[in-house]
C-alpha cells in the first residue's frame, strides 16, 4: 500500500508517519511525505497512492483543490482530509472524501481509515502478472479480453497490454467464474466490457472489436444476457 501524507506544517506530518510506523511497521506499507500540493501531484502521476492524507488549508494550492485535482487522476485513490474545520464537509462531498481527522490525528481513526483501505484491498478481485519488467498487480475490473499469441498471452487493459508466457486455456478456467467468456479459440473477454454484439463480432468498452466463433455466438448470447441480468439487480 501507498500512502501519501500533505500538510504545509512538519509537525503534523510526523505525527501521521509516526502513527502509520508504529501501526503497520510490519506491513509493505510506504508513506511518502510532502509540503505542497504540486509536488504530490508530480508524484501520484508518477505512481498513484491508495491513501491521501491531505491538509485543507495550505497555502498555494488548498486541500479542496488538490483533491479535484486527484479525483480527476483516480476514482480510486481514498482522500482523507486533516482539518478542525467541520464546516469543510460539504465541500468534501464533491470529491468524494472518505473521511475527516481532526488535527493532530488521533491513532484510533488512522487505524480505522488504513485498516478500511487494506480490507477494501483484500476483497477486490485482482490479477497477478510476470511480466519481463516484473510483477503487475491488475484489478480483474480492468481488464477487457486476453488474447492467445503463441506461447503467450496478452492482457488488455483500457490503458496498456501486458504480455507474459501462459495458456489461454488456463486463464479461461481461472476466470470463467468471475464472468469471462471464451469467444474465440485466441480471445477470452470480460461479460462487463462488452459493449456491442455485431453479427459474428463483439465490440468492446475501449472500441475494439473481436470475432466470434460460429460454434460460441449463441452460448454468449445466453450467458452474456445471463450476466447483465445478474448484474442488474
Amino acid at each position: 500500500m501507498r500512502i501519501a501524507v500533505c500538510d504545509d506544517e512538519k509537525r503534523f506530518i510526523n505525527d501521521l508517519t509516526t502513527i502509520i510506523d508504529k501501526l503497520y511497521n510490519s506491513l509493505d506499507i510506504i508513506t511518502e511525505e510532502f509540503s505542497q500540493g504540486d509536488e504530490l501531484l508530480r508524484s501520484f502521476r508518477s505512481a498513484p497512492y491508495d491513501i491521501v492524507f491531505l491538509d485543507i488549508e495550505m497555502p498555494k494550492m488548498d486541500g479542496i483543490t488538490l483533491a479535484r485535482k486527484l479525483r480527476e487522476l483516480s476514482e480510486d485513490v481514498c482522500i482523507v482530509f486533516l482539518t478542525g474545520h467541520v464546516e469543510y464537509a460539504i465541500q468534501g462531498y464533491e470529491v468524494n472524501a472518505l473521511r475527516y481527522l481532526t488535527k493532530p490525528a488521533d491513532e484510533a481513526k488512522v487505524r480505522e481509515v488504513v485498516d478500511y483501505v487494506l480490507g477494501k484491498q483484500a476483497n477486490a478481485k485482482q490479477l497477478w502478472l510476470k511480466t519481463a519488467d516484473g510483477d503487475v498487480r491488475l484489478k480483474l475490473s480492468d481488464v477487457l479480453f486476453i488474447e492467445s499469441q503463441n506461447q503467450n498471452v496478452a492482457v488488455n487493459t483500457a490503458e496498456d497490454t501486458y504480455v507474459v508466457r501462459g495458456n489461454i486455456s488456463d486463464y479461461e478456467e481461472r476466470l470463467t467464474s468471475e464472468g469471462f467468456f471464451r469467444i474465440h479459440r485466441g480471445y477470452l473477454i470480460s461479460l462487463s466490457k462488452v459493449m456491442k454484439l455485431a453479427g459474428k463480432e463483439v465490440i468492446m468498452e475501449d472500441g475494439t472489436s473481436l470475432p466470434v466463433s460460429r460454434t460460441k455466438e449463441s452460448k454468449l448470447k445466453e450467458v452474456l444476457f445471463s450476466f447483465v441480468s445478474r448484474e442488474a439487480f
